[in-house]
């Protein structure tokens, strides 16, 4: 039999879905799984949005332009407007989902070899582009302890090598909810023009920034212009994760041209999801008004919570709508485990992300769990209950 790959072998599986056939027994059983585990939003996809793609009068379904359709990258230099990002369509390339917009900046930025600096934790999948890509992620920790504000410019200093192309970032930051402040974008900016560097922005949870705290672009950087890309997705912004539109937005022309070699090659993005992206962009002004404040109402309950529970430390988040928490067991992948395979409080359990699959260093995070708090209060406090009763059965073993 032919050998798979050596990318194949060591392409890493899905942190965050790897506990999914637990769960589905767990149901089969008849017990009620809260999904705190995936951000997946119960948040309606706005009606706007759909019934364009319902009531397009497209009489053949063609290819698009290879960066997506013009109108539509018109209507997006409109939507970064709102944040002061001045951008032309020949900035912009639509991508199929923000995924594929990171990989084409690890492809067209990053040779075989090649190292990227990422603050940890991080999203999980960025080391399943950089192994796709064939380029190397260098982690710099962070801290729960002081809620994952941005590790200390030494130890960027210490890790950077000829091989260093890029610093990458989401903002605000998933797993962690951490939204960076402007003195911390500000170090990133000196530290990348200093050491000639990219940086890489994923700003995919931009709209939800809490407590008053303003969201800082990459873009919005003076003086990083040629050194910016900003990776951008509709998916959790309009509660469209299936429709998988996203951006590669760079001001760098002769990136933007490299970029648009690897995007002829895919073709063009789907053309219901950037029928569905250019109506999301005309929803009224205050449609984010109240998606917001209800994640804010969800936050503060599941921070709240967890912060009662003995031994649970959780930092309370700015952005996006993930929490971090430590608990107290040696564990978190056999704990949230156990609880799909043996507990159940009034019939219920909830699942959520081991955290030490956002992490790139071994042995870091083992007793962390990331919550996506996507679900309504009522659940939310049923499945802290849960939670609650879980960690006082599970520590008596």
């Amino acid at each position: 039999m032919p050998n798979i790959s050596n990318r194949g072998n060591i392409m890493p599986p899905s942190p965050i879905r790897k506990l999914v056939p637990f769960a589905e027994a767990a149901k089969q059983r008849g017990t009620k799984v809260f999904h705190l585990n995936i951000g997946q939003p119960d948040i309606v996809t706005p009606k706007a949005v759909l019934d364009a793609v319902r009531n397009m009068n497209m009489t053949v379904l063609e290819y698009s332009h290879s960066a997506g359709f013009e109108s539509y990258r018109k209507k997006l230099c409109t939507y970064y407007k709102r944040f002061d990002i001045d951008l032309t369509p020949n900035e912009i390339i639509v991508t199929t989902g923000g995924s594929e917009a990171i990989l084409f900046a690890m492809m067209a930025c990053l040779d075989l070899g090649d190292e990227i600096i990422i603050p940890e934790p991080f999203y999980a999948n960025y080391n399943g582009f950089a192994v796709e890509a064939g380029v190397t992620i260098k982690p710099i920790s962070s801290s729960i302890e002081d809620g994952f504000k941005l590790p200390p410019i030494e130890d960027f200093e210490k890790n950077i090598t000829s091989k260093t192309k890029a610093i990458m970032i989401c903002n605000p930051n998933n797993p962690t909810g951490y939204l960076y402040s402007m003195e911390e974008m500000n170090v990133l900016r000196d530290l990348c023009l200093k050491h000639n560097l990219y940086l890489f922005s994923d700003e995919a949870y931009r709209e939800f920034c809490y407590d008053g705290h303003k969201h800082i672009s990459a873009m919005n950087l003076a003086g990083l212009e040629n050194h910016v890309v900003l990776m951008d997705t509709i998916s959790k912004r309009y509660s469209a994760c299936g429709g998988r539109i996203g951006a590669f937005v760079t001001k760098n022309v002769e990136l933007y041209n490299a970029t648009m070699k690897f995007a002829q090659a895919r073709l063009s993005p789907p053309s219901f999801a950037q029928i569905a992206g250019e109506a999301a962009v005309d929803l009224p002004a205050d449609y984010f008004d109240e998606v917001k404040a209800e994640y804010l109402k969800r936050r503060d309950v599941l921070v709240s919570r967890l912060n009662n529970i003995p031994g649970v430390l959780c930092p309370n988040p700015g952005g996006a709508f993930y929490a971090m928490a430590k608990l107290p067991v040696e564990s978190a992948e056999v704990f949230c485990q156990w609880l799909l395979e043996s507990f159940s409080y009034n019939n219920q359990t909830v699942m959520m992300a081991p955290a030490s699959g956002f992490y790139a260093t071994k042995g870091l995070g083992e007793n962390e769990v990331r919550f996506a708090y996507v679900l309504n209060t009522d659940d939310i406090n049923a499945a802290m209950d849960c939670l609650e009763h879980a960690l006082i059965e599970y520590n008596k073993k």
